[in-house]
């Protein structure tokens, strides 16, 4: 019987410490486990942030979205929306923002502080008083195309004027005011002419720029009016071109185009200004919209 005991408590003793074995073996799988996962979710939170900061330094290597403020003649506009096409689509990180109006207006609004990065003038009058102002980064001015000065009226329209000389037989004149470029030469033209006091006398509509003064004859409310070839061009449904200004009246207009002091922008925006200024200056592609609306080449 003391045998029989005895075999049975061993028996026992041996089933209990194997089933203490399985449970501890349990409780370590569970904890293995756990951290298991504990290492692999450190893993992927490490790989995230690493893929993040990769992400960061390329963006970053391609610079970030820049808006680029470029203030353009009246007489430019038609053409510089083309030019924005053809270069927010090479350069899908910069967004131009035109301001188009007379150089006269745009010169003002620079000088009292308006934020520019490139400015292109239909004349260098305003350019100079800029770089004289100290608003113009040295040496980013490049004197780029010549326009010149027409002498328009309404298709169809009828009228006893046959050139500039006699444009006082007109009963009226759309004119670009003192301060716009086209205004200044056509009051240059008339000077040289000798017939500037005669024609101020005339009924005169004023434009506060070229646009002003091609539509007022487009639509006509005015007989006549002076603009330039390329805005002649523009509306060549709407408008006939009775005279042009040759070498022996007056120079071509020159457009100059340059990079204003912008104490606002990033180094990233004002890097971005230096590549559209010299895109306009050195394309190919870019002088041909320019030829195909009428500007030429300046030759200065």
């Amino acid at each position: 019987m003391k045998s029989g005991k005895k075999l049975l408590a061993v028996m026992m003793a041996a089933m209990f410490a194997a089933g203490t074995v399985v449970g501890c073996g349990s409780a370590g799988s569970a904890d293995t486990k756990d951290a298991q996962a504990e290492t692999t979710g450190k893993e992927e939170t490490v790989k995230a942030e690493e893929t993040t900061a990769a992400e960061s330094t390329t963006a970053e290597a391609k610079g970030g979205n820049v808006d680029l403020y470029v203030f353009v003649a009246a007489s430019l506009k038609n053409t510089m929306e083309k030019i924005k096409e053809t270069y927010e689509k090479d350069h899908t990180n910069v967004n131009i923002i035109y301001n188009a109006d007379s150089s006269g207006t745009l010169q003002k609004q620079i000088e009292e502080g308006a934020q520019c990065d490139v400015f292109f003038s239909a004349a260098t009058k305003q350019m100079d008083a800029l770089k004289e102002g100290g608003l113009v980064v040295d040496g980013s001015v490049t004197d780029l195309l010549e326009n010149k000065i027409v002498l328009i009226k309404p298709t169809g329209g009828k009228t006893e004027v046959t050139g500039f000389d006699n444009i006082t037989k007109a009963s009226s004149l759309a004119l670009a005011g003192e301060d716009v470029p086209v205004g200044q030469y056509a009051r240059k033209l008339f000077t040289n002419l000798g017939t500037l006091d005669q024609v101020m006398k005339m009924e005169i509509n004023e434009g506060a720029n070229v646009t002003a003064v091609l539509t007022a004859v487009a639509e006509g409310s005015n007989e006549v009016g002076v603009v330039y070839a390329t805005d002649a061009a523009s509306m060549a449904d709407k408008v006939e071109i009775i005279a042009e200004a040759d070498s022996s009246m007056i120079d071509p207009a020159v457009y100059p185009v340059g990079r204003i002091l912008n104490k606002e922008a990033t180094g990233e925006q004002a890097r971005a200004a230096a590549e559209f200024k010299e895109y306009l200056v050195s394309d190919e592609g870019v002088m041909k919209l320019f030829t195909d609306a009428g500007f030429a080449k300046s030759s200065k």
